[in-house]
C-alpha cells in the first residue's frame, strides 16, 4: 500500500514517461542535482531496500506532502506508518526530511540539548559527521521499518541493483568489490539473517553502508529538498491576513521563540526540544498499549549511559521541527499529522491549543483532537514532566488570530508558483 504507482502517460510523438509518488509529480524546475545527490536519491526511492521489497524512505517521507506521511488514511488515526513486515509499526509521526540536514551534530549548547535528527535526537552525527547520515542509516535496519536484518544487505542490494555502479563512480572504483556469499539472498529475506563476510570485505561492506548515508543525506541537502520557493520566500506580496498572522508569529504568540524567522533564509526551528505537553494520542497503536510514554530525548540520554538527573531533566522533550511545509499536500482532502505521535490533524486545533492548553478545563478523557476541540477542553499530556508552560499555554489570542497564524504558516509550502 504504500509503493509507488507507475503511469505511463502517452503524449503524441513524445512518448512520456510520469513516475508518480503517491499519485504526486515531483520536479523541482531548474534544479540540477550533482551526481552525489543522484545517487542519494536512487537510494532515497527504492523500494527493494526493505524486507519485502515494499517500502523506500520515500514512503514515509514524500515529497507531495513536504518529505513527511503521505498517506490521509493513517495521518487521520494513528499517524505511525507501518513496515515492511505487516502489522508493524513505530511509534512517532514520521518527521519531514526537508531542511532536516541543516541541524547541527548534537550538542549541549547554553544548557539547552541542540542537533541531531530523528524526534529523540539520537542520530547524533558523532558517527558520520552529520546527523541526517546517521539517521538515514536507521530505517533500513530497523524491524518496525524497512526491517532489512543486516546492513550488509543494504549494500548488496545497492551496489547489484539497476543503480549501483554509481557507486564506485561517486565513492571510488572498488567500493562494491565485496565478495558476496551464494546464500545472500536468502539470509536478506529472513529477520534473523546474517551476511557472512570475511574481515576485509566486512570492512569494504561497512565503509559502502556509511557512503550510501552520506549520499542520501547529499540528497537531502539538495535544493532539490531544501527548495526554499515557498511564497514567503520569493518575496511575494502576502495578503493582509497573512502579514498579520506574521506579525503575531514573531510577537504575541511568541512562536519565533522556537522557531526562529531571522535571517534571509530562515529555518524556523532552533533544533532544540520541548515538551509541548501534546497529548496521548488514542489512536496511536503504541500509546495503545497500557502505560507507554514516549521519553523522546530523554529516553535517547538515558539510553546514551547518561545520568539519571541528566535525562529526567529531557523526559518528554522532542525536537523542535521547522514550519516550513508544514501544510504542504497536493490538496485540501490529504489530511497532514501534527507533533511526534501525530495528535493534531489541523493546524487550526494545534494553534488553538498552543493558545489555550493552559485556559481550557481538562477533558474527562483520552480524547482525539476531534472529540477536544467539540467538547472545549484538553486531555492530560502524554508525558506531565517538564512541560513548557512560559512560552505556550495561555498566549490570549482571538480566535481571528489564531487563523491569521495558520494563514502565515500556509505561506511556508515550497513549490509556491506567483
Amino acid at each position: 500500500m504504500l509503493g509507488k504507482r507507475l503511469l505511463v502517460v502517452g503524449i503524441a510523438g513524445l512518448g512520456v514517461l510520469l513516475l508518480l509518488s503517491l499519485g504526486a509529480v515531483w520536479a523541482q524546475s531548474g534544479v540540477s542535482l550533482t551526481e552525489t545527490e543522484e545517487l542519494g536519491k536512487s537510494t532515497f526511492f527504492d523500494e527493494s531496500l526493505s524486507m519485502n521489497g515494499n517500502q523506500s524512505c520515500a514512503s514515509c517521507h514524500d515529497p507531495a506532502v513536504g518529505f513527511t506521511g503521505p498517506l490521509s488514511d493513517i495521518n487521520a488515526g494513528g499517524a505511525v506508518y507501518e513496515g515492511s513486515i505487516l502489522g508493524r509499526f513505530g511509534n512517532r509521526r514520521p518527521p519531514s526530511a526537508a531542511y532536516a540536514t541543516q541541524s547541527p551534530i548534537f550538542h549541549l549548547a547554553k544548557d539547552m540539548w541542540t542537533g541531531g535528527n530523528f524526534w529523540d535526537g539520537r542520530a547524533t552525527g558523532e558517527k558520520l559527521g552529520n546527523p541526517a547520515a546517521d539517521q538515514a542509516q536507521g530505517p533500513f535496519v530497523n524491524p518496525v521499518e524497512q526491517a532489512l536484518p543486516d546492513s550488509a544487505c543494504v549494500v548488496y542490494r545497492v551496489c547489484t541493483g539497476t543503480y549501483g555502479a554509481a557507486v564506485d563512480e561517486v565513492w571510488g572504483a572498488g567500493t562494491c568489490a565485496i565478495a558476496w556469499p551464494g546464500d545472500v539472498e536468502s539470509q536478506c529475506a529472513v529477520e534473523t539473517g546474517s551476511v557472512l563476510l570475511s574481515p576485509a570485505d566486512q570492512a569494504l561492506s561497512d565503509m559502502a553502508y556509511d557512503q550510501i548515508a552520506l549520499s542520501v543525506a547529499a540528497y537531502e541537502a539538495s535544493p532539490e529538498v531544501n527548495a526554499f520557493t515557498s511564497k514567503y520566500d520569493l518575496k511575494v506580496k502576502l495578503t493582509k491576513e497573512e502579514k498579520r498572522g506574521r506579525a503575531l508569529f514573531q510577537g504575541k504568540a511568541r512562536c519565533s521563540a522556537c522557531h526562529p524567522s531571522n535571517g534571509q533564509l530562515p529555518l524556523f526551528t532552533d533544533y532544540t526540544f520541548d515538551n509541548l505537553g501534546v497529548p496521548q494520542n488514542p489512536e496511536n497503536p503504541a500509546g495503545m498499549s497500557p502505560g507507554f510514554v514516549d521519553p523522546g530525548l530523554g529516553g535517547s540520554l538515558q539510553n546514551a549511559g547518561y545520568s539519571e538527573d541528566v535525562y529526567m531533566a529531557e523526559w518528554g522533550k522532542q525536537k523542535v521541527p521547522t514550519v516550513r511545509n508544514v501544510d504542504k499536500r497536493p490538496d485540501d482532502s490529504v489530511v497532514k499529522a501534527y507533533t511526534h505521535n501525530g495528535y493534531f490533524k489541523t493546524l487550526g486545533g494545534l494553534v488553538h491549543f498552543y493558545n489555550t492548553r493552559d485556559v481550557l478545563p481538562l477533558c474527562p478523557g483520552p480524547y482525539t483532537e476531534a472529540q477536544a476541540l467539540a467538547a472545549g477542553c484538553w486531555p492530560a499530556p502524554e508525558v506531565a514532566e517538564n512541560v513548557n508552560d512560559s512560552e505556550l499555554g495561555d498566549l490570549g489570542l482571538s480566535a481571528a488570530d489564531e487563523v491569521a497564524i495558520v494563514a502565515f504558516l500556509k505561506a511556508l509550502s515550497d513549490g509556491y508558483t506567483p
